[in-house]
């Protein structure tokens, strides 16, 4: 029987590797750790993915979206005074766009794996 490579974390998106441990099991596993699976999405992360494709679909064909703008629009939406605590849910929010097949992670240009990639990142229509 072959074995599925993997799968992407419900809450942040990261790519969960499969392990022989899980394999009676594979079916329920669905958070790559106990942080994700104590922070389940939420409405706050359905708004982050409506306002990173809602900017996308504003560009043009090919631009990218720093996370930070999405993070902005949602604060003034909530009335948020201070943007940058939803720098990373805004990244997880990204992530699980690119596991779902509309949006790519790009670094200077490049695309990279949304798990892997630490530093300023880009978001692109897929």
């Amino acid at each position: 029987m072959p074995h599925p490579d993997g799968k992407p974390c419900l809450a942040c998106g990261r790519w969960i590797d499969w392990r022989k441990k899980w394999e009676r099991d594979w079916d329920n596993v669905k958070f790559c750790s106990d942080a994700c699976r104590k922070h389940k999405p939420g409405p706050l992360d359905a708004q982050l993915e409506a306002a990173i494709l809602s900017l996308l679909a504003s560009r043009p064909r090919g631009s990218t979206i720093c996370p930070s703008e999405a993070a902005r629009l949602v604060a003034s939406q909530q009335g948020l005074a201070e943007w940058e605590p939803l720098m990373q849910p805004t990244r997880s929010a990204a992530r699980r766009l690119v596991a779902q097949g509309q949006a790519l992670i790009t670094q200077s240009g490049r695309e990279v794996d949304p798990s892997t990639a630490k530093g300023p990142i880009r978001i692109r229509k897929a």
